[in-house]
């Protein structure tokens, strides 16, 4: 497996190639945009961040999407990253992703295979994050994701976790315009 990271242009081709919409890969885009944002703010207060990691992961975290849209576009789409040699931190961006992780009990629960979907690295940490403020390819408030999860049935255990995630990121990077 290699552990180079493909370019902007790789990675967009390896989603038209997966099978992903245009609707998705804009989504990506967006997701990308505002990570980068969020990143690049992290970087500013000193902390150590992978703005490339960050960039490709945030481009490929929906890749899943070509196959299903279900909440198992996680699993699937770690399956399509290893199956094209994605570096290993790529494929931990895209199976923790969705929403602020899930736990080892709700994977069971989903029939995942055992290991770890709440995302552990500052990286992991902020393509998650970004991805609940990015509805299809607009910026949303993170109340608007967290009312959306509510009305979805996710249990309070779950949108705690997005909120936790939320005050982590927001406490990272202050008052950063990106999350206005």
């Amino acid at each position: 497996m290699s552990e180079r990271l493909p370019t902007r242009e790789q990675a967009l081709q390896i989603l038209r190639e997966s099978g992903c919409g245009e609707n998705v890969i804009k989504h990506c885009e967006a997701v990308t945009e505002l990570a980068v944002e969020i990143a690049k703010a992290c970087k500013k207060r000193g902390l150590n961040v992978n703005l490339e990691l960050v960039e490709i992961g945030a481009l490929l975290h929906d890749i899943g999407r070509a196959k299903t849209h279900s909440v198992h576009h996680a699993v699937v789409g770690a399956q399509i990253g290893k199956s094209l040699g994605l570096p290993e931190p790529i494929i931990a961006i895209i199976k923790r992703h969705v929403g602020g992780g899930i736990t080892a009990k709700e994977a069971e629960k989903l029939g995942w295979p055992k290991d770890i979907y709440t995302p552990r690295t500052l990286e992991e940490k902020i393509v998650t994050y970004a991805d609940k403020l990015i509805e299809g390819s607009k910026k949303v408030p993170i109340e608007e994701t967290i009312e959306k999860f509510s009305n979805e049935g996710l249990p309070p255990s779950a949108i705690k976790r997005v909120l936790k995630l939320h005050k982590e990121i927001s406490n990272l990077i202050g008052d950063c315009e990106c999350l206005l």
